[in-house]
């Protein structure tokens, strides 16, 4: 390695020490910093700690240097996703992309770092418990960005006849997931050092991996498929999953009406085609759209999440592991769910106020609850009793409509004996 290099870099780390701008500092060393191999800089900074001049938030600032030259030019895809409106869906995926990648160097760059540093040393500690939290707040890319393209991004290329390459991606974000779930765990255990090492540098390659996948291959494919209308269909369902460390601003706006993945054309006509990423089109060949199926059908209720037949919905009702029974703002007996019941009810309790439902006894009670509902309570009232040997729990939720109307009162009763028993995991795939 170059002296003079090792030098000008330690100079860069000194200056980010007191405080110097970053930015300037980009603009004055970005040559030098696109010359350095990321395996060149554990070995500076471990020098540079061993003499005691930089901390553990010089550490997390120099990914801000020199993330971007280890990765090369933005692509020209790249360059089109960041020309679009901040707000827009994809511009938020990628910009998310670019937190990530500064947080799988930063994990690298930790964990060389720390585990450079002998046992004895006071500032190992310091370094090891950032370490532990930086992989805690990774987690959250599993729950945010990951999940968002699984739930919301995923079903319309897939409508399109393109199933590998979710199946695929999805794949590979369990792997991360799993990863970053396996390595907080050696953390909290303190495993050897060259075990934790070794763990942490597989999964910031993982995450560097994956930002590729998605930037290069899967962000390309979006920009050329999907309509204004079905990123307005992504833009409102998107805040209910959250955000990965980005702000998004509300800038993007668009006039199309929102289009869920069953109500686009699937057909991808030939010149869209030919303008995919060849990485796609070598793994799809020749596009079968899913264009059989119908989910709307005649007679169906529309439900805000749905459509089912009343066939469907009393089915439903009667193979919910819990009783349901609704009440209504008179407080009238409305509906009460079949199948096996915990507490008996027939059609005869239909229309009767709920007051007659109960032991005189507690009347009072029942009376108190509902009018706190009334009141604005958005609480439930909860209890818990026995029945022989059967552990009974039991909740009463107000029903709102969407202007915080009350509209009546939902009681659900479940058995909860065997549930109290559960220990440990039994994943899906644990089903036989």
């Amino acid at each position: 390695m170059e002296k003079e290099k090792v030098e000008i870099f330690k100079d860069i780390l000194k200056r980010l020490h007191k405080g110097e701008d970053i930015e300037s500092l980009k603009k004055q060393f970005g040559e030098l910093l696109s010359r350095l191999s990321p395996f060149e800089i554990p070995v500076i900074e471990q020098e540079l700690l061993r003499e005691g001049e930089i901390d553990v938030k010089d550490i997390i600032k120099m990914c801000d240097l020199h993330v971007e030259f280890f990765r090369g030019a933005v692509s020209e895809a790249g360059r089109e996703i960041e020309n679009l409106p901040e707000g827009h869906p994809l511009r938020t995926l990628y910009e998310e992309n670019k937190q990530i990648l500064k947080d799988a160097e930063a994990l690298g760059l930790l964990a060389s770092s720390t585990f450079s540093l002998q046992n004895e040393d006071p500032r190992r500690r310091n370094f090891y418990e950032k370490l532990v939290q930086h992989v805690s707040e990774l987690s959250r890319i599993g729950y945010t960005h990951y999940t968002r393209e699984e739930m919301l991004i995923f079903p319309y290329i897939e409508r399109r006849g393109i199933t590998a390459v979710p199946t695929v991606l999805w794949s590979k974000h369990d792997e991360v997931r799993l990863k970053i779930k396996l390595l907080v765990n050696l953390l909290k255990k303190e495993e050897d050092d060259e075990r934790l090492k070794k763990e942490a540098l597989e999964l910031s390659r993982m995450l560097s991996d994956m930002v590729f996948r998605e930037n290069n291959i899967l962000y390309p494919t979006l920009k050329v498929l999907l309509s204004e209308g079905e990123w307005k269909a992504i833009k409102m369902f998107e805040k209910d999953i959250g955000y990965y460390k980005v702000e998004v601003v509300e800038e993007w706006e668009t006039s199309a009406e929102p289009l869920l993945p069953h109500q686009i054309d699937p057909t991808v006509p030939p010149e869209t085609y030919e303008k995919l990423p060849e990485e796609i089109k070598r793994v799809v060949g020749a596009l079968r759209p899913d264009t059989e199926y119908s989910l709307v059908r005649e007679n169906d209720l529309k439900l805000e999440s749905g459509y089912l037949s009343m066939e469907e919905l009393n089915a439903i009702f009667k193979t919910l592991p819990i009783d349901v029974t609704f009440v209504d703002k008179h407080d009238r007996v409305r509906f009460f769910s079949g199948g096996h019941r915990i507490f008996h009810r027939a059609p005869t309790v239909l229309g009767r106020p709920v007051q007659f439902c109960h032991p005189p006894r507690s009347v009072h009670i029942v009376n108190k609850i509902l009018k706190a509902f009334k009141e604005g309570r958005k609480n439930p009232a909860e209890f818990w009793i026995n029945m022989g040997e059967r552990k009974i729990h039991i909740r009463y939720f107000p029903v709102l409509d969407e202007d915080g109307n009350y509209m009546g009162t939902l009681e659900v009763v479940q058995d909860i004996t065997d549930i109290k028993k559960l220990e440990g995991e039994k994943r899906l795939l644990d089903w036989k």
